[in-house]
């Protein structure tokens, strides 16, 4: 089930708020209108007041009923923003101005929201940079006590009339972490494997991906992997994993049979952790683009609460998934 799914077929006791800082986006507009319409959350539209109601009229909507405009320049909520960003701060040299201008931007302001309990959380990404996104969040939402850094990754759904043996997945890191150490990969997969349990409603069987599949072929390269697997096993002793392996092995019951005989994890893996960004976003493009799989992300993990980035390519049906995401991550 799709994360929209998931929560129409069990929604929250309380209705999520969720706030988009690219209120004047057509696709944000259009996204967050569906998920309103959808029943799963009330929205609120960050933006220039004028240009958010222009938006909406052009998807023949207005304000109210649980879909609210704030404008940063405008808001009774600013002043209070501002002073929480100066105290958060001030001690990398931001004074009350700075402080007061950053909170009138989309991004800080939605993360204000968040992190003083106005929202549940925030999407934004669909204009920003994935940088000014996960910087703001960080700043102001601030990280999860136990996560060990912040880190992405994209839900991937198989298509209708797909091959058998193809499942629901997630794919990590694909958007963020460039090239992550033996240690950070660790924290990856510990993080991808809550979220795949809260997300995709499985039990999480982790592969640790490489060109080499348990000793084929010896490379640095391959040895930080293996390093990584056995890091994890060491912390996590109770989640499935294995590692080294090729993503047929992972992946193909009978190549990983013959690959890897014995293995829990080979042939059935639903969590993919990629070596690097390079692998990982490639990866899950290929996994989109020709095998027709639905891709949902990049989705943020390890931030104290859900804040989420959208590709600039992103649609209004992105829009609504992830804004879905968002509300299960709050709601596991």
């Amino acid at each position: 089930m799709s994360p929209l799914e998931l929560l129409q077929a069990a929604p929250p006791a309380v209705r999520p708020v969720v706030a988009l800082s690219e209120g004047t986006d057509p696709r944000v507009v259009a996204g967050a209108l569906a998920a309103h319409q959808a029943g799963i959350a009330d929205v609120i539209l960050i933006g220039p007041q004028p240009e958010v109601e222009a938006a909406l009229q052009a998807e023949g909507a207005s304000a109210g009923g649980g879909v609210a405009i704030h404008d940063p320049a405008t808001s009774g909520l600013t002043e209070a923003f501002a002073a929480e960003y100066h105290e958060l701060r001030k001690h990398k040299g931001t004074d009350a101005a700075k402080a007061r201008a950053a909170a009138e931007t989309p991004l800080v302001y939605a993360a204000m929201l968040v992190r003083l309990g106005h929202a549940t959380g925030t999407v934004g990404g669909a204009v920003h940079t994935t940088g000014d996104v996960v910087r703001s969040a960080i700043q102001v939402i601030g990280m999860a006590p136990d996560a060990g850094m912040v880190s992405s990754f994209f839900l991937m759904y198989p298509p209708e009339g797909a091959p058998e043996g193809s499942r629901a997945m997630l794919y990590s890191d694909c958007g963020l972490v460039i090239d992550p150490t033996p240690a950070e990969m660790v924290s990856i997969a510990a993080a991808s494997a809550q979220s795949a349990r809260a997300l995709l409603r499985v039990d999480p069987k982790l592969a640790f991906l490489s060109f080499s599949t348990t000793g084929s072929a010896k490379h640095p390269a391959v040895d930080k992997v293996t390093q990584a697997l056995n890091l994890f096993r060491a912390a996590h002793p109770e989640l499935p994993a294995d590692g080294e392996l090729q993503f047929d092995a992972a992946f193909v019951p009978a190549v990983g049979e013959r690959k890897s005989p014995g293995s829990s994890v080979a042939g059935q893996a639903n969590v993919m952790i990629f070596p690097n960004l390079d692998a990982g976003n490639i990866g899950y493009k290929i996994t989109q683009r020709l095998g027709g799989y639905s891709a949902i992300g990049p989705v943020l993990q390890g931030l104290a609460k859900p804040a989420n980035d959208l590709s600039r390519g992103c649609t209004a049906e992105d829009v609504t998934q992830i804004i879905a995401v968002t509300i299960l991550q709050a709601n596991p």
